[in-house]
């Protein structure tokens, strides 16, 4: 089947999700959900996925950008899940998504000779011996022990008097919001059927077993009921919120922990490889990204609306402040050119869930556990919430195992190791400089960059560019995305909104100073005449986008209200002016 995601598809799949039954149907677009959805879909079974939002708008859009083992779970004994997610590490650089991850170098600096030296590189060591002992360290150099004088070649911006030498290590990273919207582009060239902007108000039953769910449909209002023989709920932070639309006990209990993380340009620390930290609370990532270098993340409960998790100058100054401790020159909020946020779904208890029950919430979110679990809240329901992204297929499979039990159904085994993501495989890209026969001629490091985005995909991305040769260039108000990547985003890549394309199809949101409204007006039009949108569609969407950007920086800059009881009708926090 056709993996574009185009508008001419998304009126066949409502009508695909309508007739019949399904016999897995997932909710949920985010890394678990679309994860399950191709994990159903290339074991043979007929599957349909719904979002609420875009592909990856929650948690799986906001996230440090690694693929990882999880360096500080050895200093919590975590071993089972250090391993498992180097194994899952391996095979995204290896097989699945080579043209998304690539190995990232993060310096460990030592502020204590000798005794931390030892502490450090011991855990180094095993880390690096877990992943092989997987398969998961393969394409990744070994860690390295540096003299101080070493590692200030490597990181001439770090404090020469707090340091004692550091240790090299490697992990992946990724743009955690393309690999989403590939793999739900995998899942339906496999036969998936997905459907975004479409949120379930409610479970269908017949007597106590759940057969699928009735959709509202946000882009026309309508509301749909499909059936399936399964449902599995993948929400994620609003996992209890879905499974109290069946009525039933909780199987899973969520305590969602606020991630912030601010962008500052590349220029402003003068680093060669990323940096990790260690806080009182955590760990601190510094890493590079493009022009830009990401630092992150927090981990604090977050008692608001889901719906909107806001970074506040508490978060930006919490993270400032903890990198500047190493800093020869420190940041100061100025240094700040963007901020996000997300919600970790965070399982309150450990391990595999089989019924509904409850588990003590521990003091803070940081010890809580990073594994996932899986509930049956009632028959013909599923719910897999928890864990992390780089294992996010190992949770696919085991919810998948968990609905083929559900529902008797007749499924193959777990292929996704062997699955490789749409672009991974070798393609005909043409030399250097071309995006193959009939592409436009492009700078070196812009096909370089196309390439990391795309893979094997890069022609198929340029040749609207090949009609009109405006797409080759970038947008208007930044140097870098090219009109023929907005244009893709709508017309291969389910964009319905602008916020889509600036948010996750580019990363222009958090990429420029400005939250991207200078670009807005040139990527809407690229996309309005693909969409049908007219004028007043267009002013609409803008409107949305600068209040939006304005709501983020409201909030970055202020103070937020820690009581409930102060919480605006909407459930977001009150902001009380700088003072």
């Amino acid at each position: 089947m056709s993996s574009a995601l185009t508008p001419e598809r998304r009126l066949q799949d409502v009508a695909c999700l309508t007739s019949g039954v399904l016999d897995v149907l997932v909710v949920g677009g985010g890394v678990t959900g679309a994860g399950t959805a191709l994990d159903a879909a290339t074991r043979g079974l007929r599957v349909g996925l719904v979002e609420a939002q875009d592909w990856g708008a929650g948690t799986s859009s906001k996230s440090s950008k690694l693929v990882h083992g999880g360096l500080r779970y050895l200093q919590m004994l975590d071993f089972r899940l250090v391993r498992e997610a180097l194994r899952e590490r391996g095979l995204l650089l290896q097989r699945l998504a080579p043209h998304l991850v690539r190995p990232v170098p993060i310096l460990y600096p030592l502020q204590v000779p000798f005794v931390e030296r030892a502490y450090v590189g011991a855990g180094v060591a095993l880390y690096d011996l877990l992943g092989l002992s997987t398969g998961g360290g393969r394409g990744l150099p070994h860690h390295r022990h540096l003299s101080k004088r070493q590692a200030l070649r490597a990181a001439p911006g770090l404090r020469a008097d707090v340091l004692a030498g550091a240790v090299l290590y490697y992990d992946g990273q990724l743009d955690d919001a393309r690999f989403v919207v590939e793999l739900v582009r995998t899942a339906a060239a496999y036969g998936a059927v997905p459907l975004s902007r479409a949120t379930v108000i409610g479970f269908l039953s017949d007597g106590d077993r759940v057969q699928g769910a009735r959709v509202r449909d946000a882009e026309t209002g309508a509301e749909h009921d499909v059936r399936a023989r399964v449902t599995v709920s993948a929400t994620g932070a609003w996992t209890e919120e879905t499974e109290a639309l069946a009525g039933r006990g909780r199987a899973v209990q969520i305590r969602p922990s606020k991630g912030v993380h601010i962008l500052v340009a590349r220029h402003r620390l003068d680093f060669t490889t990323g940096l990790i930290l260690r806080t009182e609370r955590s760990v601190l990532f510094v890493l590079p990204w493009g022009e830009h270098w990401l630092i992150g993340t927090t981990d604090t409960d977050w008692p608001y609306t889901k719906g909107r998790p806001l970074a506040t100058r508490a978060d930006v100054d919490y993270l400032v402040g903890e990198v500047n401790t190493v800093l020869a020159r420190p940041l100061s909020r100025d240094d700040v050119e963007a901020v996000f946020a997300g919600l970790r779904p965070l399982v309150a208890g450990s391990g595999v869930v089989r019924g509904p029950g409850e588990t003590k919430p521990e003091a803070g979110t940081t010890r809580l556990s990073r594994e996932h679990a899986i509930g049956r809240p009632a028959p013909g329901l599923v719910v897999v919430s928890g864990g992390k992204l780089t294992t996010y297929r190992v949770m696919a499979a085991d919810a998948v195992d968990a609905a083929v039990d559900e529902g008797q159904l007749h499924a193959l085994a777990c292929r996704t190791a062997r699955v490789p993501l749409l672009g991974a495989r070798p393609g005909r890209l043409g030399p250097p400089g071309t995006a193959g026969v009939g592409g436009p001629d492009l700078p070196p490091d812009q096909m370089e960059r196309l390439r990391g985005r795309y893979g094997s995909l890069v022609g198929e991305v340029l040749a609207a560019a090949a009609a009109d040769p405006s797409l080759a260039r970038p947008l208007t108000g930044q140097a870098t995305y090219l009109g023929a990547e907005a244009a893709y985003a709508v017309t291969h890549e389910g964009a319905r909104h602008l916020e889509d394309v600036l948010s996750r199809r580019t990363r222009l949101a958090i990429e420029t100073s400005d939250g991207a409204l200078a670009t807005a007006p040139a990527v809407t039009r690229v996309i309005a005449p693909l969409l049908g949108w007219g004028p007043d569609e267009v002013a609409a969407e803008l409107d949305d986008w600068r209040q939006q950007v304005e709501l983020r920086e409201e909030a970055a800059f202020t103070v937020a209200e820690d009581s409930d009881a102060a919480a605006r009708a909407d459930g977001t926090p009150t902001l009380l002016p700088l003072p």
